[in-house]
């Protein structure tokens, strides 16, 4: 199976994983804390896209 995103994406989104689990991750202008996985996963895509990284567009 073909890679979805890039490796350098994969690592931004695993570093969100880890602040996640840590409870470290913040989302958007609220500042809560994340507890969902799917969050935690297109928060660190998000991150990548802004880096300019490859990246698949955004679902609807």
């Amino acid at each position: 199976m073909a890679r979805r995103y890039s490796r350098s994406a994969s690592k931004d989104v695993k570093r969100a994983m880890h602040k996640r689990k840590r409870g470290k991750l913040k989302s958007g202008r609220s500042g809560k804390k994340v507890k969902s996985r799917k969050q935690a996963i297109a928060i660190g895509l998000s991150e990548a896209r802004q880096k300019g990284k490859k990246v698949p567009r955004k679902g609807k």
